[in-house]
C-alpha cells in the first residue's frame, strides 16, 4: 500500500524527482561556493567537495519510491540498500582515496600530474544533502 495516497505528476513520473533534486543540489552547490567567493562551474559540477549532490540524488530516489510504493515494498528496500552503499562510499571509501592521493602526490615530482586530494564527504555533509534530497522529494511529490 502506497504511503503517499494522492497521485500527482511526480508520483506518476518518478524519474524526474531525483534529477530535479540533483539540479537543486548543484545550484545550491554554486550558491555555497559563490558565498565563499570561490565560485566556478567546474566546482559546481564535480563529484567531490561539499555538498554531496549524489547523496541528494539517491535520497530523492529512495524517498520517492518509498512514498509511492510503501516502505515495506521490495523496490524501496533495494533503493535503500544501494543508497546506503553510495553514502558509505562518499564518506569512507573516498576518505581512503584522499589519503592515497596525498601520499602519491608527495611521491611524484610532476606538478601537472597531481591527483585530486579532496574527494570525500564528512558524515555531516552527507547528512545535510540527504536532507536536501528528502525535502525536495517531499515538495515535488506534493505537486
Amino acid at each position: 500500500m502506497p504511503y503517499w495516497p494522492e497521485p500527482g505528476f511526480f508520483s506518476s513520473h518518478l524519474i524526474f524527482v531525483p534529477f530535479i533534486a540533483l539540479i537543486v543540489a548543484i545550484l545550491l552547490k554554486g550558491v555555497f561556493y559563490f558565498s565563499q567567493g570561490n565560485w566556478s562551474l567546474k566546482k559546481m559540477i564535480n563529484a567531490w567537495n561539499m555538498p554531496s549532490t549524489h547523496a541528494a540524488f539517491v535520497m530523492a530516489l529512495t524517498t520517492a519510491i518509498g512514498m509511492k510504493y510503501g516502505l515495506s515494498n521490495d523496490l524501496f528496500l533495494i533503493c535503500l540498500v544501494f543508497s546506503c552503499i553510495i553514502i558509505y562510499d562518499a564518506i569512507h571509501v573516498r576518505y581512503q582515496v584522499e589519503l592515497h592521493a596525498k601520499v602519491l602526490n608527495r611521491l611524484t615530482h610532476d606538478a601537472d600530474e597531481k591527483l585530486e586530494e579532496s574527494v570525500w564527504h564528512t558524515p555531516l555533509e552527507a547528512l545535510v544533502w540527504l536532507l536536501v534530497g528528502f525535502i525536495v522529494t517531499i515538495m515535488l511529490m506534493s505537486i
